[in-house]
């Protein structure tokens, strides 16, 4: 974030929409009967649904598996997760480089663990929308989670309106990541970018949040990948007109969570997240969330 399911997990700052533009993008999603076909009625229900749904986590263990496109190319990763959502805590783990976070929102303030399993090797204390957790990454420790996700896409859709049902498809019922899932496809052939020019005190993050698109797609195509303060005012860059070009996401039957999320620019696939061995809203021990817990290498 969850109008339609667009993101995922994933645009850097969009924490900063407020409760007025939430409430917007629900309403926008539950058209009346009248200025929505009966046919498209299921998918736009399936999409409240999954609000609904997002909103009542209070705890989630799960794994994911990732591919962003960064300046670079492509990067995948396995992690494992452990979420709790009020008061935020979090701890991950990247199963490939052995990297762990955790972020204890009454403990820790504004700050991160970091624990790199390479040079430097040492524990860091890091701000999670600073460049050093950034890099590369699309989105940050406090967007994981289906909340965030949801939100994004239900936010970042409900811009079209009463054009939502000519973009999205409800495909059907079909398996993924070992679950019964609906399967939904968003695209708009008239995705596309125009100019804007930077005003006093914008971010890249501040554009994003502003016009509903992806932060870091937003990077990728100005070229802003390390550009974390201030823009120059008065510059120009290239602002998407839509969140992406294509959305293909499936919404767990049983959870109805979003548990596989693909997105597409001009270009081809953007990010993808796939989410495995979910066990939601079963309390995870204030434990589990401090850095001297048993197998953790802070």
């Amino acid at each position: 974030m969850y109008k339609f399911l667009f993101a995922i997990l994933t645009l850097i700052s969009l924490n900063a929409f407020s409760q007025r533009s939430k409430k917007n993008a629900r309403n926008h999603l539950v058209e009346s009967p009248k200025e929505v076909s009966k046919e498209h009625f299921k998918d736009f229900k399936l999409i409240t649904d999954m609000l609904d749904s997002a909103k009542k986590v209070s705890f989630l263990r799960y794994s994911m598996t990732s591919v962003e496109r960064v300046e670079t190319g492509y990067v995948t990763a396995t992690t494992k997760v452990k979420l709790q959502t009020h008061p935020r805590k979090s701890y991950l783990v990247n199963t490939d480089n052995k990297l762990e976070v955790l972020y204890h929102e009454s403990e820790l303030g504004t700050k991160a663990l970091v624990k790199p399993h390479v040079f430097p090797y040492f524990t860091m204390s890091l701000d999670p929308r600073g460049n050093l957790m950034r890099k590369n990454q699309h989105f940050t420790i406090l967007d994981i989670g289906f909340d965030f996700t949801a939100r994004t896409i239900a936010i970042a859709l409900s811009k079209e309106k009463d054009q939502i049902a000519k973009h999205l498809t409800y495909v059907g019922k079909v398996e993924k990541n070992k679950m019964m899932c609906h399967l939904l496809v968003y695209e708009n052939t008239e995705f596309s970018y125009y100019d804007y020019t930077v005003g006093h005190k914008e971010t890249v993050s501040s554009i994003a949040g502003k016009f509903t698109v992806n932060d870091y797609m937003l990077r990728c195509k100005n070229k802003l990948y390390d550009d974390y303060g201030y823009l120059k005012e008065g510059s120009v860059i290239k602002v998407p007109t839509f969140y992406c070009k294509k959305a293909v996401f499936y919404v767990d039957e049983k959870t109805m969570l979003p548990v596989s999320v693909a997105i597409y620019d001009e270009i081809g696939l953007f990010e993808s997240y796939d989410f495995y061995n979910l066990e939601v809203n079963k309390p995870v021990p204030n434990s589990e969330f401090q850095r001297n817990f048993k197998g953790y290498g802070f």
